[in-house]
């Protein structure tokens, strides 16, 4: 279990061009402030720090297509997502925002010292500019077809239909977003940072360093990244939304927004150090103090590669110790998406389910994407309240807290030669602390909360033994009732106190049940940092009771409410509604290719064919490798469905193989082949698919 020591604990900071949803919550709020809480338990010095990202092209856009300023736009936003973050009980020491006056400070100041040392690269591009509107075209402002999938819509630095990464400058007819025009090409002058002259250092202290402690799928992005080989990036751009690059000539130039944006992180430190009377540069220059970047796993490469490369150039600040990334969390079996309203906003989560945020707390971290893409389904989060929340921990709590007040009238018993039986119970429930502190030191929230529960079914278990259940016994053998309520009251206190970091509301709701902040010594400021009534995370595991003899515990309130069908049906009919507008909207089709004719037709060999392995290439997100009996041979078959199809849905399903394709080496591996699939109105891959009945290599003509 962690020792005391100092912690800055960031979270990514939130884009603010809309509302945040339960992927970000599951992915990267939720866990870092349990790992806050529970350090702060610990009576670790935390800084818990995030902030709204307020710069770059999409909100600009955004604000353009409604008609009021960028600032207007981040200001409704910043709100929404602050309070959702504030009714979810995030902990956050500082909320700040990177359009904040001390934001532009620092930014401008870490800009202008490595400047000044030299660690940029200046050099001048032609980049798209677009006349009539008399600016240069920023990612977002300029369409195109895409060279590689040949999407008509893709923008200017990346396609979303194929995923393909690239500069406005390689899109086929690029349009300007802004007045339809096609712009020209026009040269600029810009700063870039020199990523490839970190390589070899950024191998050093990630690959190898953090062989051991840092997580697999960290450690394979970095190093994919690093063995295709860094570039040197562009630091600034051509925009008039963000911080002024302070260079003289610079005008009309601001800080990348990927640059000004960790760069919060600092400056939200510096505006909280101010307002407690602390030494901000204790939380980022001093060896002793452990930075952790909590993030999802689109945001490695800023947090793994870029940012620390940004530090070392510095000079002045440590680098993170870890950065648990997490994967991405699916609803209900699709992918969550803002731009098709696919998505749990948290907003509309407190109106739906008031009083219920450590229901979507709980269920959130007990399905939490830490190792692989996760999946949120209405059925499930139902099934964990009733079956494990109202079930196993209010159960237990509700149990406990009504026959102390019938038997005891509210009174904790006397304690009176504990059998062997209620020892064992009192002894197990000291190792709590350590064994979930071990899975939290580790970022295994999951197997943390797991353990919770089971001290919560260790409860239930000993209350309701046959034979020895109090409600039968009280009669017979008050004196051993005594004793079982009083091994449940300090198991119920020990789940008051452990279960803060995780269900925080559920926890000072229980504490003030049990009364707890009258027996409570800590001091106002652990309270103000650790919940409104503080305990220290150890006290559970030494030998003075939780809740003494002859204290007075409060009456009875229920933890948790069973949820209803009718609750849940609404919602998923919220998302059939959601799934039949998307699918109204026409999407934009390819249009029609040149003409063929029927003998070049005639020369494909369409067949058809049955998936006998798959397996996801290494290092990729999209590629998957298959097997593929096509009736006259078994040859591999590489396919960009990774994304769409897990392996084991793959295997066994007829496909349409096109199999006079001229082979086609992917990533090293030799395809020979292509799969037919088409998109559906939602955006994902489906197989153009034979009928079960037709044997393998029949042909299609």
């Amino acid at each position: 279990m962690s020792i005391q020591k100092r912690f800055t604990i960031t979270a990514a900071l939130p884009y603010t061009n809309g509302p945040v949803h339960i992927g970000h919550l599951a992915g990267v709020y939720v866990p870092a402030d349990i790992f806050a809480r529970y350090q702060r338990m610990n009576g670790s010095d935390v800084a818990f720090i995030c902030g709204s990202d307020e710069h770059g092209v999409p909100i600009t856009i955004k604000a353009k297509k409604e008609g009021i300023t960028p600032q207007e736009l981040v200001n409704r936003y910043h709100k929404i997502i602050g309070d959702s973050f504030k009714e979810f009980g995030i902990t956050f020491d500082n909320y700040s925002r990177t359009t904040a006056p001390i934001h532009h400070e620092t930014a401008t100041a870490f800009f202008t010292k490595l400047y000044n040392d030299g660690k940029f690269i200046e050099q001048v591009t032609e980049q798209l500019y677009d006349p009539e509107a008399d600016q240069f075209l920023a990612d977002r402002f300029v369409v195109g077809t895409c060279p590689k999938c040949g999407n008509t819509e893709a923008y200017g630095d990346q396609c979303e239909k194929c995923g393909t990464s690239h500069n406005g400058t390689d899109l086929i007819d690029p349009k300007s977003a802004i007045t339809g025009n096609t712009p020209e090409l026009k040269e600029t002058r810009h700063w870039f940072l020199p990523l490839d002259e970190y390589s070899d250092w950024l191998n050093e202290w990630i690959v190898e360093g953090h062989a051991k402690d840092w997580k697999t799928n960290v450690l394979g992005q970095v190093k994919s990244w690093i063995t295709d080989g860094l570039h040197p990036r562009a630091v600034t751009r051509d925009l008039d939304w963000g911080i002024p690059v302070p260079v003289e000539g610079a005008d009309g130039k601001v800080l990348y927004v990927w640059f000004d944006a960790p760069i919060g992180y600092i400056s939200a430190t510096k505006e909280w150090a101010a307002r407690e009377g602390k030494n901000w540069e204790d939380y980022w220059k001093k060896d002793d103090t452990s930075l952790l970047h909590f993030i999802g796993k689109d945001n490695i490469v800023f947090h793994c590669i870029i940012f620390p490369a940004m530090l070392k150039a510095h000079g002045e600040y440590i680098l993170p110790e870890n950065v648990p990334a997490n994967e991405f969390l699916n609803l209900e079996d699709d992918k969550i998406s803002t731009s098709r309203n696919w998505a749990v906003w948290l907003h509309e989560y407190l109106e739906d389910f008031p009083g219920q945020q450590d229901v979507l707390r709980y269920v959130l971290t007990a399905n939490a994407p830490e190792t692989k893409d996760n999946n949120f389904t209405w059925k499930d989060f139902q099934a964990r309240n009733n079956n494990e929340l109202v079930a196993n921990l209010g159960n237990f709590v509700n149990r406990v807290i009504v026959l102390t007040n019938k038997y005891y009238d509210g009174i904790v018993p006397e304690a009176i030669d504990f059998t062997e039986r209620d020892q064992k119970l009192l002894d197990q429930i000291k190792n709590f602390p350590k064994s979930i502190g071990d899975s939290l030191d580790r970022y295994r929230f999951r197997e943390a909360l797991q353990d919770l529960m089971n001290l919560s079914s260790l409860g239930n278990k000993y209350i309701a033994e046959e034979g020895l259940e109090p409600w039968k016994l009280v009669k017979t053998n008050p004196e051993q009732v005594q004793n079982i309520m009083y091994v449940c009251l300090q198991l119920t206190a020990a789940l008051a106190i452990l279960s803060e970091p995780f269900l925080p509301h559920t926890s000072t709701k229980l504490k003030n049940i049990l009364d707890y902040s009258s027996l409570d010594t800590e001091s106002a400021e652990t309270e103000k940092k650790a919940g409104p009534i503080g305990a220290s995370w150890n006290r559970v595991a030494e030998n003075e009771p939780l809740l003494p003899s002859n204290h007075k515990i409060n009456a009875s309130e229920l933890l948790f409410s069973k949820i209803e069908d009718e609750q849940i049906q609404a919602q998923l009919d919220k998302l059939e509604a959601t799934k039949a507008a998307n699918a109204a909207t026409i999407p934009h089709l390819m249009p029609q290719k040149e003409e063929t004719n029927y003998d070049d037709f005639m020369k494909m060999d369409l067949r058809v064919g049955e998936i006998l392995t798959a397996e996801r290439m290494p290092k990729t997100d999209k590629l998957m490798v298959m097997t593929v009996d096509t009736g006259i041979d078994t040859r591999t078959i590489v396919s960009g469905i990774a994304k769409h199809y897990t392996a084991e849905e793959l295997i066994g399903r007829k496909v349409t193989v096109l199999a006079n394709l001229a082979p086609r080496k992917l990533r090293g591996v030799e395809s020979q082949g292509m799969i037919l699939l088409a998109e559906d109105p939602e955006g994902k891959l489906v197989f153009v698919n034979p009928d079960d009945a037709v044997v393998n290599g029949s042909t299609i003509a």
